[in-house]
């Protein structure tokens, strides 16, 4: 669904959709697990020149493999929404400005129109958290082995090895025998 300003020039927009499974693409191999609802509104605000706000609610199940064990795993989401759009002609220069704390809650769009899928994915892959586990109590996969450790145990020995004194070794390496 594209929201255009054509459109928000004569009214707020109000949007309830189901996004299917599959339509929209994200990162690595999450995959939608149910199909994602939203609801909300867009209005262009008052007084600029083309800063479009939206508001909303989602819902949707997402599925990836957990970070730990590999394992298959489901984290629902839901999550509140409030944001920002300008133009992306409103940026100005480029390199490394200085910007003050507000615009980095500012999101830009190209063009006269904002496709609401891309805004979902957006508030999907930021509302779900940096590590996805499939529990808190994951114990993670053996790394000498590779055994589940949540299914097996096994009897892999881990040696800790202080390597503090290892760059002074081949240091002494590189420099050859004493003399």
């Amino acid at each position: 669904m594209f929201i255009t300003l054509q459109e928000l020039e004569l009214r707020t927009v109000r949007f309830s959709v189901d996004v299917p499974a599959g339509e929209i693409e994200y990162v690595n191999q999450l995959q939608q697990a149910t199909p994602l609802h939203a609801e909300g509104s867009a209005e262009l605000v008052s007084n600029t020149l083309g800063q479009i706000r939206i508001r909303g609610t989602l819902s949707v199940t997402m599925a990836a493999p957990c970070d730990r064990c590999l394992e298959a795993a489901t984290f629902p989401v839901e999550k509140r929404f409030d944001l920002d759009y300008h133009p992306a002609d409103e940026i100005t220069g480029g390199g490394e400005d200085e910007i003050e704390e507000v615009e980095t809650e500012v999101a830009y769009y190209e063009g006269d129109r904002l496709d609401l899928n891309e805004v979902l994915r957006e508030v999907v892959l930021l509302a779900l958290p940096m590590q996805l586990v499939c529990s808190e109590t994951c114990k993670g996969i053996c790394p000498s082995c590779g055994l589940n450790r949540n299914q097996q145990s096994c009897e892999c020995q881990m040696r800790t090895i202080d390597d503090r004194w290892n760059q002074l070794r081949n240091l002494r390496v590189e420099l050859g025998p004493r003399n």
